[in-house]
């Protein structure tokens, strides 16, 4: 199935139904009297998260939502039928975004989390509402009150505990596929993923977290050059970065900047998450190397710098403990402070 985080579409609930005009008349009854029912309720237009979905293929082929009108009021004060709600099922983690792309109007991010984007029309009143006392054959009936309609933007961001960045051919999808049973495409040329994956890692029964594996950034990333940054979305969410960095490449401390550059220009508070710094294929460097340019990027970064080898599973097991001790402590502060 084709991945695909960002969709417009057009939803539209439902008018109200109409009010009726009408009187009571039956033989042998010598007084009648309006009793014109009410219209029914126009149908909501309603978005639910459910958890069987990871990507918004299906409003690629199917873009416009459109609630039923609520039926009409008909004589003997009967009230018309209120109109089903339309239910738009959309994967965790997906945000509904006004026209501009810029307000957020709901983030669908637990799973059965329900909104109610446009709400359908009431009813028009029926003559028999308005009689009194005063007024004892009134032939005033109201017209629905019309639905809401709108253009809104479905942003996917998936839902993850650790997220995976670094420039191309820096291992990560190595790494994804040998501490998961995720099968991402591996090759030995810069942009092999051109889509995030994900992969599940358990520790052990009681332990394991979601790791989110995204295309490779490269500089200017910011402003589109390659496949740009639009991808960093879906490690927002995460509870810790995973910079893995190619050893073999050389000039670690350069791909590192380059990285911590493209986070801070992107803007979504990934610059002060926090971030484990993994240099990878140490079995393709030299012990001289890898102390050498371990030591420049502890210099440079200020933080320990984690050697590993995804290829040969050299360092792996330590560093996924490093993992899960960081999502364990960001899941009990969540529960301690929830939002």
């Amino acid at each position: 199935m084709k991945f695909l985080d960002q969709a417009k579409i057009y939803v539209r609930s439902g008018d109200g139904g109409d009010g009726v005009t009408a009187f009571r008349r039956e033989k042998y009854i010598e007084f009648g009297g309006p009793d014109g029912g009410n219209g029914g309720r126009g149908g909501d237009v309603i978005f639910e998260a459910v958890p069987n979905l990871n990507t918004l293929i299906d409003f690629r082929y199917t873009q416009h939502f459109r609630a039923r009108k609520g039926g009409n009021g008909a004589g003997s004060d009967r009230t018309g039928a209120a109109a089903s709600p339309v239910i738009i099922k959309v994967p965790i983690g997906t945000q509904i975004m006004d026209d501009d792309r810029v307000t957020l109007l709901a983030d669908l991010n637990e799973a059965g989390k329900r909104i109610t984007l446009c709400r359908g029309g009431d009813g028009g009143y029926g003559n028999a509402h308005f009689k009194s006392s005063t007024n004892r054959a009134p032939r005033r009936s109201d017209k629905g009150w019309p639905g809401e309609e709108r253009w809104v933007w479905l942003r996917l961001k998936l839902i993850a505990d650790v997220g995976l960045v670094g420039l191309p051919n820096a291992g990560k999808s190595t790494f994804l596929s040998v501490v998961s049973a995720a099968k991402p495409k591996i090759a030995d040329y810069p942009f092999t993923t051109l889509h995030p994956q994900l992969g599940v890692v358990r520790l052990s029964m009681t332990e394991e977290f979601v790791v989110a594996d995204i295309p490779g950034l490269i500089e200017g990333a910011h402003e589109g050059t390659g496949l740009g940054d639009r991808f960093l979305g879906h490690v927002e969410r995460c509870a810790v970065l995973l910079h893995l960095i190619d050893g073999a490449a050389g000039s670690v401390v350069d791909a590192w900047r380059t990285i911590r550059h493209e986070l801070a220009a992107y803007d979504g508070g990934l610059a002060e998450k926090p971030e484990i710094i993994a240099l990878n294929k140490m079995d393709a460097m030299t012990p001289r190397e890898a102390s050498s340019r371990r030591a420049a990027l502890e210099k440079a970064s200020g933080a320990p710098v984690v050697l590993i080898s995804a290829a040969t599973h050299q360092g792996v097991p330590e560093l996924l403990r490093m993992l899960q001790n960081q999502v364990t402590e960001t899941r009990k502060n969540a529960d301690k402070n929830p939002a």
